[in-house]
């Protein structure tokens, strides 16, 4: 009789959640992307996977809400597939993906509108399911609409998004039409990272929005920045010529020779240092990067502490040499100051060891290990540095 029962609340209860939460179809892929073709609606798929936390806490917190229930019931077919069984591998291969939950906006021909990912608000869901509702992309593509000359911002914007990963060529067409069409609207620091992430020359269309929205950008970067990424992209092709990827040498001979016409020798000099950084790393080259990091970040006031502190710590794994050790000690006591975690003070801790700091050492292992405990992480890097100090 218990048994019955609690199978009888069971049933109930997938009763009630299946009444208030938004309907999902139970129809094949094929049948559904139809449905979404004669009603001219585009199809919402929650892409998930049985183990994800996030994935339960949408459909327990979010799915139910009246406003997201509404909402999506109103404007489109919806479904849900399990990515790793049945029909739900093959829709993670075709739309390419690999994080759950992950949200997909689909029309009818089972061409991708939206694509967003993770857990979210109840306002940020009911914003992603706005934006991909345009009446526009119920029976057209985004290809064939950009190619009729679409000059909505906000479409432009979904669509950069969009094909960004699959598609960079034609995502930076849709950056230039994006930013020729904003060209005396407000510029915003969103503006500002989609222009970077598309400016790879001064030959690129929206080079010509970097420099003509320079008073604007400089509010939103220093001026000594925006002439760094001004001279970056100047010689973007002379960097990348200079790198031999295979030997993971950097012809400085070459670089000079090419870079310092085109914007002098301090400004090649500071441009080869920050590609020397950002490489040397990558091919544990870890001598030239102490030497190059020396050099890019000796007016340590012009960079933020997480910069700062991601060249202490690869000093403090790599590096016996005083004077770097001691760069790298002020530039983590820096970060410390700004706000301390359990990693930023374990770092200055290790370097403190390593500058022969042994009291100083002490106390900031010992409050590592405290922050780390407070949080339950892993306490042992700053346990077994205790250990050697004593």
């Amino acid at each position: 009789m218990k048994k019955l029962f609690s199978l009888f609340i069971l049933g109930f209860s997938l009763l009630v959640f299946s009444q208030e939460s938004i309907n999902f179809e139970t129809g094949t892929f094929k049948e559904i992307l139809a449905k979404a073709k004669s009603e001219k609606k585009l199809v919402f798929i929650d892409a998930f996977a049985v183990w994800c936390g996030p994935c339960k806490l949408m459909e327990k917190n979010i799915f139910p809400l009246p406003a997201v229930k509404k909402y999506y019931n109103n404007n489109f077919i919806n479904a849900r597939f399990d990515m790793e069984k049945g029909e739900g591998r093959e829709i993670a291969i075709k739309y390419g993906i690999r994080s759950y939950p992950s949200f997909l906006f689909i029309n009818g021909d089972g061409e991708v509108v939206m694509k967003n990912y993770g857990y979210m608000s109840e306002s940020a869901f009911i914003q992603i399911a706005t934006e991909a509702n345009n009446p526009k992309l119920r029976t057209a593509s985004y290809k064939e609409l950009f190619g009729k000359g679409e000059k909505d911002p906000k479409f432009l914007l979904n669509m950069m998004r969009l094909y960004t990963e699959n598609d960079y060529e034609l995502a930076k067409k849709v950056s230039e039409r994006y930013f020729q069409v904003k060209k005396d609207a407000p510029f915003s620091k969103d503006d500002l990272r989609m222009l970077l992430y598309f400016l790879k020359s001064p030959q690129d269309e929206n080079y010509k929005v970097f420099v003509a929205k320079k008073p604007e950008i400089t509010q939103l970067m220093t001026a000594e920045v925006y002439e760094q990424f001004d001279a970056n992209i100047k010689i973007s092709k002379i960097l990348e010529t200079s790198l031999d990827l295979k030997t993971g040498i950097i012809n400085d001979d070459y670089f000079y020779k090419n870079a310092t016409p085109l914007i002098g020798k301090e400004n090649a000099e500071t441009a080869l240092n920050r590609m020397k950084v950002l490489f040397y790393p990558t091919v544990g080259k870890f001598a030239e990067y102490e030497k190059a990091a020396l050099s890019y970040y000796k007016n340590s006031e012009s960079f933020d502490t997480e910069e700062l502190m991601k060249a202490a710590t690869i000093i403090s794994e790599h590096s016996s040499e005083p004077m770097a050790l001691k760069k790298a000690e002020e530039w983590a006591e820096k970060a410390v100051m700004k706000s301390e975690t359990a990693q930023n003070t374990y770092i200055l801790a290790k370097l403190y060891s390593k500058t022969g700091k042994k009291n100083n050492a002490k106390i900031f292992a010992e409050t590592s290990r405290n922050l780390a405990q407070s949080q339950g992480s892993d306490t042992s890097m700053a346990a077994q540095l205790l250990e050697t100090l004593k």
